[in-house]
């Protein structure tokens, strides 16, 4: 896209981005225990951990991180593809030049 219309392009990579998500109040998720903790309980059952924030690595993390953020960026004023819910984009006027900010 950026090719096409001769523009420049910049590159940003969201750090520890999954772990920005939030659970749901009545969103109830458990784990093993992590290494280095007691894996079984006093009385031999495996040890669960019940998760309060999305961690990398689980499955749902990206979607928690998705659900925050969609709404947010919509806020700004970005619009959202159709063709492609994941990418996003903002067009302004600064100093009389069109600049495209795209997600």
């Amino acid at each position: 896209m950026a090719n096409s219309a001769n523009m420049r392009m910049r590159r940003w990579d969201f750090v520890a981005a999954y772990l920005q998500g939030e659970l749901k109040q009545d969103e109830v998720v458990y784990c093993h225990a992590p290494p280095g903790y007691a894996t079984l309980s006093a009385d031999g059952r495996p040890r669960i951990c019940r998760i309060e924030k999305p961690v990398s690595g689980m499955t749902q993390a990206g979607r928690r991180w998705q659900r925050s953020l969609f709404p947010w960026l919509l806020n700004l004023g970005f619009t959202q593809y159709k063709s492609d819910p994941c990418v996003f984009t903002m067009t302004k006027l600064v100093d009389s030049s069109e600049q495209r900010l795209t997600l």
